[in-house]
């Protein structure tokens, strides 16, 4: 759970998102997972925006709405894996301008099977291999009948460098996963229908499903978040990087400001206050012993899209932590009949 190293300049193009780790909880088991639609106490209420906002700075996500996004040129690479149920291959695309690395499971059998998109939860990118972080659901999504894509993000394996991203909050893995659905859908190919397609991430790609939904509505067909940072990128920095004091906090507010000083830059990076754009079907999955990823800013997220209209439902996992232990499968178990539901 070290806080986030800045990584080594070598290419270019702007900004990313929340600070994160991926911390390691178990959990007791318990009855049936609560199912909510109400949330505790806001802190901060969702703020509506019009539908097409100008942009305030370069890095922000009014930014990211007015951008035309591009991903195209999806190629499968070599075979890291065959099993009974499903083909594992490298792959890359491109995403506004930069070639992203990740990893595909390809169901056998009759297709064409919906596809998914996997964001996964921060690994210092200096350790990350590709398709890291999210095991368990690649296997058994691909097994169930999905296409699954895991992306790299940008700095991470095989991704190209984007040497301001780190200070610009990694507001550049949204861009990386809108890439990878546009490339998905360009692609055509024949195993996939990508009238179908889902976005699931975990932790800090919790926070990249939160971005995703409020730049690109419509681009997905409904979105799962499991244990996610806070919608607020201050917060995550105070929780995660400044208790160890991580140099690049100093950087970041070099850049930017302080919540105090530069307040107007803080709200616009914040999924909250665009929370009304939100059109996709969204699905929370939390644990109540959650010490990484405290609850209450999933409460305050879920109150807030609530409020904003959107169509969200809280799980919540009594006794499980971060990462989710014995209560995994039965967590998996909802995602699928969601996506079941909203997909197929």
């Amino acid at each position: 759970m070290g806080a986030m190293r800045p990584r080594g300049p070598v290419c270019a193009v702007a900004a990313l998102l929340l600070a994160l780790t991926a911390g390691c909880t178990g959990g007791a088991e318990e009855a049936a997972p609560e199912r909510t639609t109400a949330a505790a106490t806001p802190t901060a209420p969702a703020t509506r925006s019009s539908p097409a906002p100008s942009p305030v700075g370069p890095v922000s996500l009014p930014a990211l709405m007015a951008r035309e996004h591009t991903g195209s040129d999806l190629r499968l690479g070599r075979v890291l894996a065959r099993t009974s149920a499903y083909t594992r291959y490298a792959v890359t695309y491109e995403a506004n301008g930069l070639t992203i690395s990740g990893v595909m499971n390809i169901p056998r059998g009759e297709g064409p099977f919906p596809a998914l998109v996997l964001a996964h939860g921060y690994i210092d990118p200096d350790v990350y291999v590709t398709g890291q972080g999210m095991p368990r659901e690649h296997d058994l999504l691909a097994r169930s009948g999905y296409v699954v894509l895991h992306v790299d993000y940008r700095n991470h394996a095989r991704s190209d460098d984007d040497p301001d991203n780190d200070v610009n909050l990694r507001l550049g893995y949204t861009e990386d996963v809108i890439g990878a659905a546009l490339a998905l859908r360009e692609a055509g190919r024949p195993e996939m229908d990508t009238d179908r397609l889902g976005l699931l991430g975990r932790s800090m790609g919790g926070g990249v499903v939160y971005n995703t939904l409020v730049v690109a509505p419509g681009l997905f067909d409904a979105a799962v978040a499991y244990a996610p940072v806070s919608a607020h990128p201050e917060e995550n920095i105070d929780h995660f990087q400044r208790p160890d004091d991580d140099p690049l906090v100093d950087r970041i507010e070099a850049a930017h400001g302080t919540p105090g000083s530069n307040p107007e830059f803080w709200r616009q990076v914040s999924p909250l206050t665009h929370a009304d754009r939100v059109t996709e079907p969204l699905l929370i999955h939390h644990g109540t012993a959650d010490d990484t990823c405290p609850l209450r800013w999933t409460h305050e997220a879920v109150a807030a899209f609530e409020k904003a209209g959107a169509d969200v439902e809280l799980r919540t996992y009594r006794g499980e932590g971060h990462t989710f232990g014995p209560r995994w499968r039965e967590s998996m178990d909802v995602t699928m009949r969601y996506f079941e539901r909203h997909l197929r």
